[in-house]
């Protein structure tokens, strides 16, 4: 549709005011665009440190530069900057191909974002808004984008992402990122920190022969089942209380319980599934409230471990097996499944998955996942649902739950 009529006068009007941000600047401007009797086409409005930033789209009214008069003088009134272009189009949606295209930083650099940017324009897509998600302990913005399929968005950002030490997911813009959904996660250094195996080897005195065969099943090198029972071999006769001993010392990740009790609350299910063992996995599912949870069985006589494993091996084919029943059980499609990972044996869970993320992985995942985060806070995932930290923050202060304050820049 052409924005001016027969005699060149403008159909719209936008109405661009920046300035301090003050209670009422908002009901001032439509206050005065009431008296126009004007249609309100589109509107945005964004507060960056206290500076206001608010745009109007109106239908332009006959007499339009007395309302451009009127407005004016409404701002100045404000001690407020305001422009007044004509003719700018009217709302219509958005081009095809829309995404979110999350980015995380520490720090998040100017040179990181022009670059960031500079590949979405390549690839003949727009940037039509910025929300920031975090500021501390990561930077985290996401960018509403479109005009380009993600996949092929996807393919440009990754390479970028690792040119920038930066982490940047790309998931389509639809209604699977806010119905609820079901997260399946990996255990040992994802949900908590280390290798419960090597844990345990350290009590058997086995730990050196433990760490090797598992660095190298991790990077894809061996059998997952075949090292397990290796090393579960190395077990025998280990006191089981020793399991007591090793959850004890376990130490979760950065922001595992944030994140499981944010996403609980918005109606997430969780499920762990683990190459290790039911002992630690059933308590840990207990403790953070998991909805799921499968996990190898240590085998145990007499008060010690036998060096065996009850019935079959959890391995890379079961885990996604497991995610699958999980969904299934849960009543939430597989496309609505988020899986997170960080070795070769979560590649077949991850790929069943909707979203796959590679936390802090080896390369043979990373290079396979749909996303990957490499900053050490789980919660950090949060951001790529299009949660905010203030909103995290907000409801756990609702909750009684006080967070430590972020340093001011």
């Amino acid at each position: 549709m052409d924005d001016t009529t027969a005699d060149g006068a403008p159909r719209t009007l936008l109405i661009t005011l920046t300035g301090k941000d003050r209670p009422g600047v908002t009901s001032s401007i439509f206050r005065t665009l009431s008296h126009a009797g004007v249609e309100v086409l589109d509107i945005e409005q964004i507060v960056l440190r206290r500076r206001l930033v608010l745009g109007v789209l109106v239908s332009a009214p006959r007499d339009w530069r007395k309302l451009r008069d009127a407005v004016q003088e409404t701002a100045a009134s404000m001690d407020m900057t305001v422009e007044v272009d004509r003719g700018v189009g009217d709302n219509r949606a958005r081009r095809h191909g829309r995404s979110h295209v999350t980015v995380i930083g520490t720090p998040l650099k100017a040179a990181a974002m022009a670059a960031v940017a500079g590949r979405i324009a390549d690839s003949g897509a727009n940037i039509d808004r910025i929300e920031r998600m975090a500021r501390y302990p990561v930077t985290a913005i996401d960018l509403h984008v479109s005009g380009a399929d993600p996949e092929i968005l996807r393919g440009l950002l990754a390479s970028e992402a690792a040119r920038q030490s930066i982490d940047i997911a790309v998931q389509p813009a639809n209604l699977l990122r806010r119905g609820m959904r079901l997260i399946v996660m990996d255990v040992d250094s994802t949900l908590v920190q280390g290798e419960v195996i090597e844990m345990l080897a350290a009590q058997a005195d086995c730990e050196p022969e433990v760490a090797r065969i598992t660095e190298a099943a991790m990077r894809g090198e061996l059998d997952f089942e075949e090292s397990l029972r290796a090393r579960v071999a190395l077990l025998e006769g280990l006191d089981a209380a020793s399991l007591d001993t090793v959850y004890d010392a376990l130490e979760l990740a950065p922001g595992a319980r944030t994140l499981v009790r944010t996403l609980r609350r918005l109606g997430y299910r969780f499920a762990i599934v683990s190459g290790g063992f039911s002992q630690i996995t059933d308590r840990l599912s207990e403790d953070l409230g998991i909805h799921f949870a499968r996990a190898n069985e240590l085998e145990i006589v007499d008060g010690r471990l036998t060096g065996r494993i009850v019935g079959d091996v959890v391995d890379r084919a079961g885990k996604a097996d497991a995610l699958r029943q999980f969904a299934a059980e849960a009543g939430v499609p597989q496309q609505a499944v988020i899986a997170i990972g960080d070795g070769a044996n979560d590649l077949d869970m991850l790929n069943a998955a909707g979203l796959g993320i590679a936390y802090n992985a080896k390369p043979v995942l990373r290079d396979a996942a749909d996303t990957a985060v490499n900053v050490p806070y789980l919660d950090a995932i949060m951001y790529l649902l299009g949660i905010s930290r203030e909103e995290i923050e907000a409801a756990d202060a609702e909750a009684g739950i006080v967070t430590p304050s972020p340093p001011i820049p």
